[in-house]
């Protein structure tokens, strides 16, 4: 699966899901930290990529954006801590990914997750 992780998400997390296998671009490492909300769900449809985000605004672009499929996973942590975000990652991930590649809203709190197809209202 490939991901883009925008600036809310740590170094730590994005160098551990590299280590188990994902591609990740991580914003600030590819110079891009300053791109807005708008262009990062830009950027991750043209290179086919799931938003790793905690900006709640994505979810709101997402629904108004008919035509693209960009999937997006919101973190929603109590505890943003790496150790933390890898452990719901791992758990929830393997379980998410069909409907990541099909088009979903992936919100992962503390003690579950929820899905919501893409698109939304459709």
């Amino acid at each position: 699966m490939r991901f883009l992780a925008d600036m809310g998400i740590s170094p730590t997390v994005v160098r551990s899901l590299r280590a188990d296998g994902y591609d990740v671009a991580y914003l600030p490492e590819l110079g891009l930290q300053r791109l807005t909300d708008k262009e990062i769900f830009s950027l991750a449809a043209a290179e086919n990529r799931v938003v790793m985000t905690v900006d709640l605004e994505f979810g709101e672009i997402v629904a108004a954006s008919a035509g693209s499929v960009v999937s997006v996973v919101l973190l929603r942590l109590r505890n943003m801590r790496a150790p933390m975000v890898m452990q719901r990652l791992t758990a929830v991930l393997p379980d998410v990914t069909a409907a990541l590649t099909s088009g979903a809203v992936v919100v992962v709190e503390d003690a579950r997750h929820r899905v919501r197809k893409l698109p939304i209202g459709g």
